[in-house]
């Protein structure tokens, strides 16, 4: 044999004993190796997994609804508040008004109207009806009544800013109603 042919050999034998090992040691390191374990579930899933998941569009859904519902409610209270805010200025100013004219006059009249509707509409909000003043609750005289009138608005007005939303306030309630029964004294329709 000449010694190009037992080199090429030698090569070949070398290559095939090369790939054997090779072989061999990948089977080995495999097998030692524990099977592959799936992975926490990440907060991305893979494109794979965005075809197997279902999707429960009812929950988020449900969450822009409450959402939704909060806001509305978050509104409708700062409402109520603004409500209870522009019954104490109206108060304040009839008491202005009737300290420097002693009088009052057509346009205080139309608030006095103003003044009622809001209270009623406060009392209603929280969950309240029409009731009773205490007849010894009412003024003796017009100029009291007057005076009283910013004193039991102011009186509304920061027991409705201190009322937490989704509360039933009685105390709001007999406020409103005291309210009430003095400006219907002040406007002459009650006895």
């Amino acid at each position: 044999m000449s010694s190009r042919r037992l080199a090429k050999r030698i090569r070949r034998i070398v290559g095939t004993t090369a790939v054997v090992l090779l072989s061999v040691c990948w089977i080995s390191v495999r097998a030692q190796t524990s099977p592959p374990t799936k992975s926490p579930p990440s907060s991305q899933p893979t494109p794979d997994e965005k075809h197997n998941d279902d999707v429960d569009f009812g929950m988020r859904e449900d969450d822009a609804r409450t959402r939704l519902a909060l806001k509305a409610e978050k509104k409708a209270y700062e409402e109520h508040v603004s409500r209870a805010k522009e019954a104490l200025e109206i108060a304040e100013g009839l008491k202005r008004t009737y300290q420097t004219a002693k009088v009052l006059n057509a346009a205080d009249q139309k608030k006095l109207e103003r003044l009622e509707k809001l209270t009623r509409r406060i009392r209603n909000e929280v969950g309240g009806s029409q009731g009773e003043a205490d007849p010894k609750d009412l003024p003796k005289t017009f100029d009291e009544g007057v005076s009283q009138l910013a004193d039991e608005a102011k009186e509304l007005c920061d027991r409705v800013e201190k009322t937490p939303r989704r509360v039933v306030s009685t105390s709001i309630i007999d406020q409103a109603n005291k309210l009430i029964a003095l400006i219907e004294y002040l406007r002459g329709t009650r006895d």
